[in-house]
């Protein structure tokens, strides 16, 4: 039996609101385009747009992820990050460091589909390697993003991205067609509905 797919957004699933200020829905797809400046950071800097809240999905049936991107992306590297926990607060309201799960790549010229085995994320602290990191709570997923660093000033400039689904692919022996598997029993009890937006993962400095 071939792997299927479980949409976590996109596909036949609506796009639902991440982090930032309010944006009126009027993209058709989820395009993200900006300009990544690191010399204004001293050569560390990035570019991201992350879901808000906790996700709390329960992907521990899951091979990896699979990202679909549409054609004409730039060519810099960008990231995948998948997070275990939700970082605290700052004084200034900005999220604290944490650990982050995340895998690099390229968006093909054409677009076409990259499938990211859960084996090859690595666990980073501040843009490094963590050595013997704790297992990604692959039961508890809280947050997804993308991301466009320079790799410690190794890249910048304009950039674009854009993005048709991200799933999760399931194993061969879960056959299930039951989106509602990726979800918590918990997350089912919430009687209000998330708003649909078509934008996401806009990039933001």
């Amino acid at each position: 039996m071939s792997n299927s797919l479980q949409y976590i957004f996109g596909g036949p699933k609506a796009w639902t609101v991440v982090s930032g200020p309010p944006q009126i829905p009027t993209p058709r797809k989820p395009n993200s385009t900006a300009i990544l400046t690191p010399s204004t950071l001293g050569g560390a800097g990035f570019a991201s747009q992350r879901t808000v809240g906790d996700l709390a999905l329960d992907l521990s049936c899951t091979e990896g992820i699979k990202l679909s991107l549409g054609w004409d992306s730039s060519d810099q590297t960008f990231t995948l990050n998948v997070k275990d926990t939700i970082p605290g607060k700052r004084e200034d309201g900005r999220d604290e460091a944490g650990v982050s799960w995340e895998y690099d790549f390229k968006a093909p010229e054409n677009g076409g589909e990259i499938f990211m085995k859960w084996d090859e994320f690595k666990a980073t602290y501040r843009g490094r390697e963590v050595e013997d990191p704790e297992p990604l709570k692959l039961n508890d997923i809280k947050r997804i993003s993308l991301m466009a660093r320079s790799f410690f000033d190794k890249q910048d400039g304009d950039f674009k991205l854009y993005v048709n689904w991200i799933a999760a692919v399931k194993k061969d022996d879960n056959d299930s067609d039951d989106d509602g598997d990726l979800k918590k029993h918990a997350l089912e009890q919430r009687s209000s509905p998330r708003p649909v937006w078509k934008r996401l993962f806009c990039g933001l400095l």
